[in-house]
């Protein structure tokens, strides 16, 4: 993923709400989000080249997702950052324990931002400030930068979660994958300095990125109530955002 954006124990009805665009080349081998036969329980999309992913639940209520960290590095032979989430979901470490034993090991990855946990006790962990931090109740966000860094495209994620949670509309799920498709681009003054270049750091800072070969690949709306009900969509692009599928997925923690 490259834009997260969540409230969590902030929603009368809903422990965690989440939304979240995934930004890849469009000739990365992809699978849509389903359920793992080699991992039971587990749904997630896969990334079919390295075999990892980049957000996930399961059937007993864990979560993980992962932005890249944006920076100018030479990659040599480092892990895929993809199997740190995959790693979570497929074991029963508690999510700071798992942290801990991450953060051992955390030179073998490029940069990352790692959320896992559960509705219960959700953590974040970048290997670019290696601090493990519990998530407090509220709206967050998380781009390619380090959590509830400013950037545009964080602001207007919180803004699209608050707007959403006002409004007495009770399509959430439609409302957010409809503001996940936002491509306004951020004005000059307001950009980052990530080292890719002013053109570069223009085009990737909508929510909704559209570039000729790489882009927005799905979007993901995640909702656990606080009965424990969980709803998983997940919106695939056809390289632009006119020609869409969707994947949903309804289960209760622990049943």
């Amino acid at each position: 993923m490259c834009l997260i954006n969540f409230a969590y124990q902030s929603h009368d009805q809903y422990d965690l709400i989440l939304a979240a665009n995934r930004d890849e080349f469009f000739e990365r081998p992809t699978a849509k989000a389903d359920y793992w036969k080699e991992v039971p329980g587990l749904i997630a999309g896969k990334d079919l080249e390295q075999g990892g992913t980049w957000l996930g639940v399961t059937t007993k209520g864990r979560f993980a997702a992962l932005t890249n960290y944006r920076e100018v590095r030479e990659k040599k032979d480092e892990k895929s950052r993809g199997e740190l989430v995959l790693d979570f979901l497929k074991n029963d470490l508690s999510a700071r324990d798992y942290l801990n034993a991450v953060r051992d090991r955390r030179n073998d990855y490029l940069g990352f931002n790692l959320l896992c946990g559960t509705v219960e006790e959700l953590f974040y962990y970048s290997n670019r400030q290696n601090t493990i931090e519990q998530i407090q109740p509220g709206i967050h966000s998380v781009s390619n930068a380090l959590l509830n860094t400013s950037w545009p495209k964080v602001k207007r994620g919180k803004t699209l979660v608050e707007q959403t949670l006002r409004n007495e509309k009770n399509d959430i799920i439609g409302q957010l994958l409809e503001g996940l498709t936002n491509d306004e681009k951020a004005e000059e003054q307001l950009l980052p300095e990530t080292g890719v270049g002013i053109e570069l750091e223009k085009h990737l800072s909508p929510m909704f990125i559209k570039m000729e070969a790489y882009g927005t690949r799905c979007s993901t709306v995640i909702t656990i109530s606080k009965s424990k009900q969980v709803t998983f969509c997940e919106r695939t692009y056809a390289q632009g955002q006119q020609i869409f599928e969707d994947q949903i997925f309804q289960f209760n923690i622990g049943k």
